[in-house]
């Protein structure tokens, strides 16, 4: 078995772990991380308060692939280009406003929800198994709705934060925690049979 120090030979082991990588490897990763999400954002339904994306299904791949540590990192770095005014949120927006307005209380989830996908990946949550990885990521879209909801009922109420902010988003929720499930397991899949030659 080849035993490359390279990023796509530790997809095979569950996450890329940011430990093992050289700077150049981190700082390339982040990038193409944060292209990624960025791409993931221009992919949207409009809808009044907050607009369904395929962000979420990004943030959660990033955090799987990339561990807990780099996945972090890296949508915290996707983040700061939106605040600069980048035009990498939703729909190519950009600019702090998005950060204070209806929306806020979701990019703040997403550095959280990547994390704790990403450490559960670490723990055998992975593509090598794809209902806990559907569960890892379900709990990633969860912790998403639940702080993105919490401060959009700050604006609106809870009422009608769960109305608009909730129910609107469960059945995309449950969608793409599978299809980033399958994705995974494709990717590690692909990873194996790569570092087994």
């Amino acid at each position: 078995m080849n035993t490359t120090t390279t990023p796509i030979a530790f997809i095979a082991n569950k996450a890329l772990d940011i430990q093992d990588f050289s700077l150049p490897w981190k700082i390339a990763a982040v990038f193409f991380g944060t292209l990624f999400l960025t791409l993931s954002s221009y992919i949207e339904v409009p809808m009044i308060p907050v607009p369904i994306t395929m962000q979420t299904f990004a943030v959660m791949l990033v955090g799987a692939l990339y561990g807990w540590r780099l996945g972090g990192i890296t949508i915290a770095a996707w983040l700061m280009e939106g605040a600069l005014g980048l035009p990498v949120l939703a729909g190519g927006a950009g600019g702090a406003q998005h950060f204070l307005g209806a929306t806020g209380g979701y990019l703040f989830a997403f550095p959280v929800a990547g994390m704790v996908v990403g450490w559960l990946t670490e723990r055998g949550w992975d593509g090598q198994q794809v209902w806990m990885s559907f569960l890892a990521m379900l709990i990633g879209n969860a912790i998403c709705l639940v702080l993105g909801a919490a401060w959009l009922a700050l604006l609106i109420g809870v009422e009608q934060a769960i109305v608009a902010g909730v129910l609107p988003f469960i059945v995309g929720g449950i969608l793409k925690s599978g299809l980033g499930a399958m994705t995974l397991k494709l990717l590690t899949r692909s990873a194996e049979t790569t570092d087994a030659q």
